[in-house]
């Protein structure tokens, strides 16, 4: 496996074209002041105001050129990765598999925790070699060679990512749809994976009257959001089964990528429109936009719709740690024993779907806790 130097170098054309294209967005009629038909237009038009007059994304830009990048191919697809080593006594290689609409910049608050732990004041007993893969489709790993590449599929690409970086054994960790694709690996259990931890397992009710027994009130009171989810999550249901007709939109309107992206970061009922960190949703949807990937990301949800990856009950013997944040999918461990080798469960105080980003202490302290103790 051959490794190529990476460096992420947007032209200046680029950036003028995306202001160019936000100052003359059409804009559609308001059905709603708040979020009950959707992201209000109010909302989306202080968002691209903000890209398109403050927002410095040569910024966030060197903040991930800070760290060594790779291109690499991998069954035929071409596969982007930031490879980061580790600076303490003992030295964990680790995989970490972002989600959906965020991007590897999701990371960017916990790199440093991680590798460099002493320089934060923490214990340095342990540290992680991190890699840090864009999933095929997204941002940098494009554009997509194949159909095909559905989670499970990507799970085998990322296992001899680890392998062809020379990593006899490794840990790997995931959240949204890097939940998915860590848990396929958990499934597929190659020689050299230790164990994995999660954000989410999506195990639900069977029907059976004792399914509620036993339930925690953080699990009971999860519902809720589950609730909220099923009601308002469009966004799976389009991307699962016409990603190519919303691709049109996605990559020709700077307008339409942000304020698709925006709703799983600020919530469907715009619970977080006033704590959302503008400049890294905005990071993420420049890094859809300037990679033309809104549509091609859109398709792992279909992929997976068409082979049940990601969410399928079949048994992950892996060792498995799951941290469940209350402003999230509240995973239920009973519902997640059924397939799955837990042998870390941990009920949050604090942080959301996104909680490498929103919470990054709290995250970088579990996975210390959990795979530190491996």
């Amino acid at each position: 496996m051959q490794f190529t130097p990476f460096t992420i170098a947007i032209p200046d054309a680029a950036i003028d074209d995306l202001k160019i294209r936000l100052e003359g967005a059409r804009w559609p009629y308001p059905t709603s002041t708040d979020f009950s038909h959707g992201t209000p237009v109010p909302f989306i038009r202080s968002l691209a105001d903000y890209w398109r007059g403050s927002y410095d994304w040569r910024a966030h830009e060197a903040k991930l050129n800070a760290y060594p990048q790779f291109l690499t191919e991998i069954d035929g697809q071409t596969v982007h990765f930031l490879h980061i080593k580790g600076k303490a006594k003992r030295t964990l290689p680790l995989l970490m598999v972002h989600g959906w609409p965020s991007s590897v910049y999701e990371f960017i608050d916990v790199i440093e925790p991680l590798t460099d732990p002493a320089a934060r004041g923490l214990d340095d007993a342990v540290a992680f070699d991190l890699v840090l893969p864009s999933i095929p489709g997204y941002g940098f790993s494009s554009p997509l060679a194949a159909p095909g590449w559905d989670s499970a599929r990507i799970a085998k690409a990322f296992d001899a990512l680890m392998t062809g970086l020379g990593y006899a054994q490794y840990f790997a960790q995931g959240g949204d749809a890097g939940a998915l694709i860590v848990r396929e690996l958990g499934i597929l259990k190659p020689k050299g994976l230790q164990a994995i931890h999660l954000q989410q397992i999506f195990a639900f009710p069977e029907g059976k009257p004792d399914d509620m027994a036993g339930l925690t009130p953080f699990e009971l009171e999860g519902f809720k959001n589950l609730d909220g989810f099923m009601k308002y999550n469009g966004y799976q249901v389009i991307q699962q089964k016409r990603p190519g007709t919303l691709g049109y939109g996605l990559v020709d309107s700077p307008v339409a990528q942000l304020a698709w992206n925006s709703e799983l970061f600020v919530g469907f009922d715009g619970s977080g429109a006033n704590h959302v960190d503008r400049d890294k949703l905005l990071t993420h949807a420049s890094i859809y936009w300037f990679t033309g990937t809104g549509g091609s990301a859109a398709n792992h949800y279909f992929e997976d719709a068409q082979t049940g990856a990601g969410y399928r009950e079949v048994g992950n013997a892996t060792p498995t740690g799951v941290s469940v944040f209350p402003w999230d999918f509240r995973s239920v461990q009973k519902f997640a024993k059924r397939a799955n080798n837990i042998v870390y469960w941990r009920e949050m105080e604090k942080g959301g779907h996104f909680a490498p980003s929103d919470a990054p202490e709290l995250f970088a302290g579990e996975l210390r806790d959990f795979f530190g103790a491996r």
